[in-house]
C-alpha cells in the first residue's frame, strides 16, 4: 500500500516541476510588436536588410523589357 506522505510529496514534486516548466516558456517581450521590432533591429545589425545595388535584378528587368518589346513588335 502506498503511504500518504509519499503520494503528497510526489504530487508536490510534480506541481513544482510543472511550475518550473511553465516558467521556461515565459517571453521577455510584452507584445508581438515589441518582438518584431527587436527581431528587425537584430537582423539589421547583422546586415540582413542591406540592399545591394546592381546585380541580377537590373539584368532581369532589362531582359524582361526586351522580351516585352520583342513580343509587341512581333505581334504588330
Amino acid at each position: 500500500m502506498i503511504s500518504r506522505s509519499n503520494t503528497r510529496n510526489d504530487i508536490m514534486s510534480l506541481e513544482t516541476a510543472a511550475a518550473v516548466a511553465r516558467g521556461g516558456f515565459a517571453c521577455i517581450f510584452s507584445s508581438s510588436d515589441e518582438y518584431e521590432r527587436a527581431l528587425i533591429k537584430e537582423r539589421r545589425a547583422r546586415g540582413r536588410y542591406i540592399f545591394s545595388r546592381g546585380g541580377w535584378s537590373t539584368t532581369i528587368l532589362i531582359a524582361l523589357l526586351i522580351t516585352i518589346v520583342g513580343m509587341v513588335v512581333y505581334w504588330t
